[in-house]
């Protein structure tokens, strides 16, 4: 977490405890003089000010709300720029002469960089620095595709691996989570297609194969246990969900496409092998959540449980059961999952109250 994410933090705090405050004086249950409420909203406010002046908090939800806004027109105008860049590039590129189109390639990634580090220094919310962040990941992606395809190089899967090493330096350089996030698929690709390559097949069909990708998935979930990302807000629950869905769709394929395995068993007997693979790790990932406290495994975990039942369901049910029948025995599952649900909520509650 960066020093502006514990300014946030501390500025939440405030209004928090602001907001009780006022609670307990209102049905009383605290009572405080005059002097020490004028002595408590002073310091809050002087600290308010400060954390203001120095790094740009939200002191309010008014204040949160244009902030989301910001995000929103950041992430816009970044995928706008990079369009742009690569529309604009397509529109002239054939009026340049090859030293000016390899000049320009390789400039616009190191110029956007160095206008991401500019802003950085000059801005306390980072939004201009991430915004320019992503436009120079956008770049160094067209620098490649278009390097390649002037001199006319064969397509490599070494690619994605480049892609995925600017994306994650530029991501912990300039705290931007959309970064990580396609640097952690670039970087899964790359393990893909390796992978595709050392089972004898061509790397460009490695979609054809989802069992590809398991590897790439143990290997990014693995990656924030000895990556420290502390001070990087959120940085880890990405690993962790990105890892999971690069696991557990391709098992959720396979559990219904057994064509497409690498295994060489019969075509039900490999669909039956992922379903209750797919079953085995959704409640492992549920267990492990609730362990660790890891909120996205436990939600990912639950998604990908309900999708695998709620499969078998149609697999067993549909053709031979009246549709009115299959839809009331989905819901009758679906409010036995909710008191599951409900009762494990009371016991976890109970749990937290303990002294």
């Amino acid at each position: 977490m960066d020093n502006r994410q514990r300014a946030q933090q501390r500025a939440d705090q405030i209004r928090q405890f602001q907001c009780e405050l006022a609670e307990l004086q209102q049905v009383g249950v605290l009572a405080l003089g005059e002097a020490q409420q004028q002595a408590i909203a002073n310091y809050h406010q002087q600290l308010l000010a400060e954390l203001t002046r120095d790094y740009d908090v939200d002191v309010n939800q008014r204040q949160k709300q244009f902030s989301l806004g910001m995000k929103v027109a950041s992430f816009i105008g970044a995928l706008a720029l990079a369009a742009s860049i690569f529309f604009l590039f397509y529109q002239f590129w054939g009026y340049l002469v090859t030293p000016v189109q390899v000049l320009v390639l390789i400039a616009s990634p190191l110029l956007t960089l160095l206008l991401s580090s500019w802003f950085a220094r000059r801005e306390a919310t980072g939004y201009y620095a991430k915004l320019a962040s992503m436009v120079s990941f956008a770049c160094f992606v067209l620098n490649l595709m278009m390097l390649g395809s002037i001199y006319n190089f064969a397509p490599s899967e070494n690619a994605f691996l480049l892609w995925a090493i600017y994306g994650l330096l530029l991501a912990y350089a300039f705290d931007v989570r959309l970064l990580l996030g396609a640097a952690i698929l670039s970087f899964a690709g790359f393990l893909a297609a390796r992978t595709c390559t050392y089972a004898g097949g061509y790397w460009i069909y490695m979609g054809e194969r989802p069992e590809v990708f398991l590897l790439p998935a143990v290997a990014i979930f693995t990656l924030p246990l000895w990556l420290k990302s502390n001070r990087y807000s959120g940085f880890a629950p990405i690993y962790r969900v990105l890892a999971c869905l690069l696991c557990m769709i391709p098992v959720l394929i396979l559990a219904n496409y057994g064509r497409a395995s690498y295994l060489p068993w019969d075509r039900s007997f490999i669909e039956g092998f992922y379903q209750l693979l797919g079953f085995t790790l959704s409640a492992l990932l549920i267990t492990l959540g609730v362990r660790q406290q890891w909120n996205d495994c436990v939600n990912t975990g639950n998604s990908f449980f309900v999708l695998f039942l709620y499969t078998k369901f149609f697999d067993w049910w549909w053709q031979s059961l009246p549709k009115y029948l299959f839809f009331l025995l989905i819901a009758l599952v679906s409010i036995a999952l909710l008191v599951f649900y409900k009762r494990y909520r009371s016991l976890a509650l109970g749990e937290g109250q303990r002294p």
